[in-house]
């Protein structure tokens, strides 16, 4: 029968937390939304498929920028209300041109910058 995107716990407005994280390392990446229809393009495509709620449209993760997510594997969690999804990134993930959109770090109550931009 196969899965079906539909057995996800989606949120009031149909999304669902999508944690990328580099299927070779395990470093985290980013954070965004899917809503059913961008997690059956991911597993069909291969290509990672977010929501995106400011524009209100599908956003395949490197379709500007170039750099792309490719799906290694998609996991749900326990409650099945989030999904982490390994890839393998081409480039920087983040929008800054950074490598993970986690690059502050909290030490001592100040904000540590771990991470400058690619070049």
């Amino acid at each position: 029968m196969g899965f079906d995107p539909q057995s996800l716990r989606f949120d009031a407005q149909g999304l669902i937390p999508a944690i990328a994280q580099d299927a070779g390392n395990g470093e985290v990446l980013m954070m965004a939304w899917m809503n059913a229809e961008a997690v059956s393009r991911t597993l069909e495509t291969g290509r990672v498929t977010y929501w995106s709620r400011s524009r209100q449209s599908f956003w395949v993760k490197g379709e500007t920028s170039g750099h792309v997510q490719k799906l290694v594997e998609m996991r749900l969690d326990c409650d099945r209300d989030c999904l982490l999804v390994l890839v393998e990134q081409e480039g920087p993930a983040c929008h800054t041109n950074r490598r993970s959109c986690f690059y502050t770090a909290l030490r001592d109550g100040e904000e540590a910058i771990l991470s400058e931009p690619m070049a």
